[in-house]
């Protein structure tokens, strides 16, 4: 039994158990929990609304009254805050100053008499309604724009019609009977200063039946109080300087117009001699207030507009008459020429800016002469009316300044 067991004993080595797995748990820091971004809200926007309205702007065409429609258009710009203003009140209280400056923009136009615009051959009578915004409407419907999104709001506007209307031109059956034209070349700033001021104070005249236009009573007192600058004008032998120098040019046009509709001439004076602005002599009307003026008469039997344009790039100045027509037709024949004389030696005046020996033209010199203009007036009637216009200048040589003390002064 002993030796078994030793034998037993040697002979077999015993294997060691398996090792138990061990389970190992790891654990990792936590990862700390980040918000999703919450989106950003849009940022509130200003919105602009425009106002719109459309009125008729009469016209006079070829004695008929045609209503062609004028569109207008204003802008309003509601900030965020008056929008949401708007939104919780329902109501434009907080748009009072912004609608006030609107409505007060377009109310501005005030009525505005008829006048007359040349349109390729003929002219065209355009007058100017006065514009009143309707309040209650006008703001309802841009209440009904705000809150439905609309981008646009019909304005309510009333119109005024002026005291002569294109309706009122049109029964009076006004229409162009003649116009007068002269050139201001070259004229020195004085000078163009001088005629747009007396222009702008013939412009829009109107003269009522069997009255009589006299040219000083509209122009008034001339200096430089009221606007004139000063300028050249005749005196005695050579020129001198008065304010209103170059208002003759605006007399002469305005003559001319007159004349060529055929209107009764009452009072007009040639200048002393020749002006070289006004082209061809025997149609120049001198005024020299208060001895010389120059009046016409409206025998027309209705009223008669006087409108007056200046071009400064042509340098040229129109004078246009519109009445009623009454059949009268009108023919100038040329000047007829006679008497001439040739211009003397020029003289002289001074000039102070001018250094000794230096001198300066300021007139050119004309011949002496007479013109006689005839102008012949047929009535509806066959009643014709022949008229002879004479004009006499002297001859005169012309102006030169220069500086004082210069010896050709004497």
């Amino acid at each position: 039994m002993l030796g078994i067991s030793l034998l037993i004993g040697v002979g077999v080595t015993a294997r060691p158990p398996e090792p138990t797995p061990v389970k190992v748990s790891v654990t990792r820091p936590a990862t700390p929990s980040v918000a999703a971004p919450k989106p950003t809200p849009p940022a509130p926007v200003s919105r602009t609304v425009a106002l719109r309205w459309s009125v008729p702007e009469p016209r006079l065409v070829q004695g008929k009254v045609t209503r062609p429609l004028l569109h207008r258009e204003a802008r309003l710009t509601l900030s965020p805050a008056q929008l949401e203003q708007v939104q919780e009140s329902g109501s434009l209280a907080g748009l009072r100053p912004e609608l006030d400056r609107v409505y007060a923009q377009i109310e501005a136009r005030t009525p505005g008499d008829v006048r007359f615009i040349r349109a390729g051959a003929q002219w065209v009578g355009e007058a100017r309604t006065g514009w009143t915004v309707n309040r209650a409407a006008s703001e309802k419907a841009l209440l009904r724009a705000l809150e439905s999104g609309a981008q646009a709001a019909a304005l309510s506007v009333t119109l005024t019609a002026p005291e002569r209307s294109v309706r009122w031109a049109a029964a009076r059956e006004l229409t162009h009977l003649g116009t007068g034209k002269s050139a201001f070349t070259g004229s020195p700033d004085f000078r163009v200063h001088n005629i747009r001021t007396g222009s702008a104070r013939i412009d829009g005249t109107w003269v009522a039946s069997n009255q009589t236009f006299s040219f000083n009573a509209l122009i008034g007192s001339i200096s430089a109080a009221t606007g004139f600058r000063p300028g050249y004008v005749v005196t005695g032998n050579t020129l001198s300087t008065e304010d209103g120098g170059g208002i003759c040019q605006v007399s002469t046009t305005v003559f001319r117009a007159a004349f060529r509709a055929g209107l009764p001439i009452t009072e007009r004076h040639a200048h002393s001699y020749q002006v070289a602005y006004y082209g061809d002599p025997g149609l120049d009307a001198a005024v020299y207030a208060p001895s010389k003026d120059l009046r016409w008469r409206n025998d027309t039997g209705g009223p008669v507009l006087v409108q007056v344009a200046w071009d400064l790039k042509a340098q040229e100045l129109t004078v246009s008459i519109f009445g009623a027509a009454d059949g009268r037709r009108v023919q100038i024949a040329a000047p007829v020429i006679s008497e001439r004389r040739n211009a003397p030696e020029p003289s002289f005046m001074v000039d102070r800016a001018l250094k000794g020996g230096e001198a300066r033209r300021v007139d050119m010199p004309a011949p002496g002469l007479r013109a006689r203009v005839t102008r012949t007036v047929t009535y509806a009637d066959g009643e014709r009316r022949v008229e002879q216009l004479d004009s006499r200048y002297r001859a005169w040589g012309g102006v030169f300044a220069v500086a004082p003390g210069d010896d050709r002064l004497r």
